[in-house]
């Protein structure tokens, strides 16, 4: 069974940074795509970086520069440093996996970010 369990989120105030966890079981970070998405309050879901399964990074534009985001094969766990946050960072995060090859897809429940003084 697959699961991607989220954690890290919390309460910063803006300019500080929080460090988001992605702990996978059931699948090998080897062969999936891993991705950050967010959805704040009343907005649709949209994609904030994809680490590929090669190594290859890409990021929003919006979080460019500030957000980084790392692996770590041995823990299979996916981790986004998020620096410089912004009020308009507040948002529920989520972990997803989309497989190398093939349709199999999944995601975390969600971790919440709220960016406050």
């Amino acid at each position: 069974q697959v699961q991607l369990v989220e954690s890290g989120g919390g309460l910063v105030q803006p300019g500080g940074s929080l460090r988001l966890s992605c702990e996978a079981s059931g699948i090998s970070l080897n062969f999936y795509h891993m991705a950050w998405y967010r959805q704040a309050p009343g907005k649709e879901r949209e994609w904030v970086t994809t680490i590929h399964s090669g190594g290859l990074t890409n990021y929003a534009d919006s979080v460019k520069g500030r957000f980084t985001i790392s692996r770590d094969f041995a823990k299979s766990t996916v981790y986004l440093q998020m620096n410089s946050l912004k009020p308009e960072d507040t948002a529920v995060y989520y972990c997803k996996a989309d497989r190398l090859l093939g349709k199999d897809t999944y995601w975390g429940q969600g971790t919440q970010v709220t960016v406050s003084s």
